[in-house]
């Protein structure tokens, strides 16, 4: 079987911009390519900040409300092909399907379920005295776009872990690329 061609995801649509160099993908379990992925270049990489970027405005000032019933869809939708993210992520990482089904996917959708709660409660200011004649305060505001690297032993759940808490709290995201360490995408699909 030909290993599956991946793309990005850049800009709402499926992208093979300017595409130099593919990545094979390998199973650790058996040793096969089961995928090529682009390895993404300056261009990819501003390609995909710049979107974000521009979704930020809209993002920034979506209500809590708003934002919590995304990240519940979200949630909501990788429940619903559970089996095809574990089948993407045994073959990523070599973890065993039933190991990577039980342990990984029902943290995954809690956890960005938990942050769509906590996107509820990100208002507020907190105050303190530390140091003497200063009082200090805390406001809690979106910053912009985030971009993360998720590592190769759970990169599926650990960037839940950075992109979650990020849209909870009115930042947009730069999904994952190829990069040394890494294989997966959150940016991906067979072609």
């Amino acid at each position: 079987m030909a290993p599956q061609e991946l793309q990005n995801f850049i800009g709402g649509q499926w992208t093979d911009t300017s595409y130099d160099k593919r990545a094979e993908l390998v199973d650790p379990s058996t040793g096969e390519v089961f995928a090529t992925a682009p390895v993404s270049s300056e261009t990819e990489v501003e390609a995909a900040v710049q979107s974000a970027a521009a979704a930020f405005g809209g993002w920034r000032d979506a209500t809590p409300s708003e934002r919590s019933l995304a990240l519940i869809r979200i949630a909501d939708a990788i429940e619903a092909r559970a089996d095809e993210f574990v089948k993407a992520e045994s073959q990523n990482t070599g973890k065993p399907v039933a190991l990577t089904a039980s342990e990984e996917i029902p943290p995954m959708v809690d956890q960005i379920r938990f942050f769509a709660g906590a996107a509820r409660m990100l208002q507020g200011l907190s105050a303190g005295e530390y140091m003497t004649g200063f009082t200090s305060m805390i406001r809690r505001e979106p910053i912009g776009v985030c971009a993360a690297v998720t590592p190769w032993n759970y990169p599926m759940m650990m960037g839940v872990w950075k992109w979650a808490p990020a849209l909870a709290a009115g930042n947009t995201a730069r999904p994952p690329t190829i990069s040394s360490g890494s294989t997966w995408s959150w940016a991906a699909r067979r072609r």
